[in-house]
């Protein structure tokens, strides 16, 4: 009897821990709550046109700043390329509107003990190929992103898994290395979408021929959402069109093009010329133009995410904390955020955004200090300066960012050279650990702090999977690690709270800004919405007659 009342003890926790997570969902690199309540925000709507006045049919074109850098679902790591995934592959579970923990591929889900979930898969649910949902295909899909040889950089996500087995066609047995509360909220990431068994084949065939992982899936990604891929010119578009064969609601438009427009202004041009009817991101400064222009407004979105300015600590000076903490000081981060997003987001008091489990509003960052600074640039023998980079990406915003801390730390003879690179190559650079520093940010989905934590600053992670500060702490490590196997939701938030102390104090990077996610709609189009992770939700989008 006592080994059942432990039992039960912990089933109720992780249930409960599970369901708490679920609602906690995660931000992404750049947007804030909406302001108006107008038809772009009314999203859900399945109405027909009679009784709507919208109707099926249509092209929607996105007019968006960055193009996906791969459309591999399990080893892609950024925001576009997730925009791309989230409307052709679909997971075992799914977030909605207001995050919380959905069915998808999986109608029902419940504890066998305390390391075990036992799913119930959709019935007569397609790959785009043709190809059945069934349990083989989703033992299939999380045995090739925890495959080594892979080298999925969201393979951490999954780690407490040891093995999916396959009970019948249609049930599925997920066991954990030990009780795991958040794996619901993991299982929701774009990461963990089940991926058709036939090309999963096709992968594993091209790399022993010598292919790079991706290589075709990269070509033709194939899932059983409710779009499906036509095609990828680089740099410029990606198509997709309808799933007429979804098992789902139908999407209501004929196909969507992500247009790649790097530049703010043609964006602007495009969306008020009616030749896009989504453009993303909004600068600041071009909120109130178009919220002033007849048949258009800007939604804006609470994110989880993080903006920082980021060092890599394999570098010199950057491996001296007292370097770090001292250009920590010099920066003004309301100031720099106040000027550049005029007000739009939330100040970061470190790493975690209000909403997601393990944030603590008590923690105290690194205080602007010009004087504290040279104290400490002069104790680590820097009192002459340095010279130095700032990477960025080709987004106004952070290279509007990057000027300021140039001219900041130019105060104390620290010469600063801004490089600005295309999307895909400062990924795969700053992976590399080529850059001295960096500005990015990072989103959220999963709503908890061992996701976010464990990715920017586990030692295990360096690189592409996230900690591109190449940070390397044992006793955080210790923390993390601790973190993810503690049930108990008060001994769970003591870890995280001492793990951000250690991040405040060892200031690998600057913790910036949850930014707000600002985009243009149309008035031509409904049922548009966009969640905290900057993830479009295009289902229910349809054209207004």
């Amino acid at each position: 009897m006592k080994k059942n009342h432990k039992f039960s003890l912990l089933l109720v926790l992780t249930i409960i821990m599970s369901l708490f997570l679920a609602a906690c969902a995660g931000g992404s690199d750049t947007k804030d709550e909406g302001k108006k309540d107008d038809a772009t925000k009314d999203e859900g709507k399945t109405e027909d046109a009679s009784s709507d006045g919208a109707s099926d049919g249509g092209d929607l074109v996105i007019a968006t700043l960055s193009d996906a850098a791969l459309l591999d679902p399990q080893r892609s790591t950024d925001v576009p390329s997730a925009n791309i995934q989230t409307n052709l592959f679909e997971g075992l579970v799914t977030k909605d509107k207001d995050s919380n923990i959905v069915e998808s591929l999986a109608v029902s889900w419940e504890p066998v003990d305390e390391t075990t979930w036992e799913f119930k898969l959709r019935e007569g649910v397609k790959f785009h190929d043709g190809e059945d949902l069934n349990a083989e295909a989703v033992k299939k899909s999380f045995a090739r992103i925890q495959d080594p040889d892979v080298a999925a950089p969201r393979a951490f996500i999954f780690e407490m898994i040891t093995d999916v087995t396959v009970i019948d066609d249609l049930t599925v047995q997920i066991k954990t290395e030990y009780p795991f509360a958040p794996l619901l909220a993991h299982l929701s990431h774009p990461a963990g979408v089940i991926v058709s068994p036939k090309q999963i084949d096709l992968e594993y065939e091209a790399m022993k021929n010598g292919e790079e992982p991706s290589s075709v899936m990269n070509e033709n990604p194939i899932g059983t959402g409710f779009f499906k891929f036509e095609s990828w010119v680089p740099g410029t578009e990606i198509v997709l069109v309808k799933n007429e064969d979804y098992w789902g609601d139908k999407v209501h438009v004929d196909k969507v093009t992500f247009k790649v427009i790097p530049e703010g202004g043609t964006r602007v041009a495009e969306l008020k010329t009616g030749n896009a009817q989504i453009i993303e991101p909004v600068q600041p400064n071009e909120v109130a133009d178009l919220n002033s222009t007849d048949n258009v407004t800007v939604d804006e979105k609470v994110s989880s995410s993080l903006n920082y300015l980021g060092f890599n600590m394999d570098k010199k000076p950057f491996d001296d904390v007292r370097v770090r903490q001292a250009i920590t000081m010099l920066v003004n981060v309301d100031e720099v955020l106040e000027g550049v997003y005029e007000g739009f987001g939330i100040t970061a008091n470190g790493p975690l955004a209000p909403g997601v489990f393990g944030y603590n509003s008590s923690s105290k960052p690194i205080g602007y200090d010009v004087e504290k600074a040279k104290e400490l640039l002069k104790e680590a023998g820097l009192e002459d300066g340095f010279k130095t980079t700032i990477w960025t990406n080709d987004n106004q915003q952070r290279m509007d960012i990057a000027v300021i801390l140039q001219q900041a730390l130019a105060e104390v003879n620290i010469e600063v050279d801004i490089q600005v690179l295309e999307w895909g190559a400062y990924l795969a650079n700053t992976a590399e650990g080529e850059h001295e520093m960096f500005i990015l940010g990072l989103s959220n989905p999963v709503g908890d702090a061992d996701y976010f934590l464990t990715q920017l600053f586990h030692s295990d992670n360096k690189g592409v999977s996230g900690n591109r500060s190449f940070y390397d702490n044992p006793e955080l490590d210790k923390l993390l690690e601790d973190g993810r196997k503690e049930i108990d939701e008060t001994a769970r938030q003591d870890f995280y709270d001492k793990a951000q102390e250690i991040l405040i104090e060892d200031a690998p990077m600057i913790f910036m800004q949850h930014q707000a996610y600002l985009t243009g709609v149309s008035g031509d189009i409904e049922g548009y919405w966009i969640d905290t992770s900057g993830y479009y939700k295009l289902q229910d989008v349809k054209f207004v007659k």
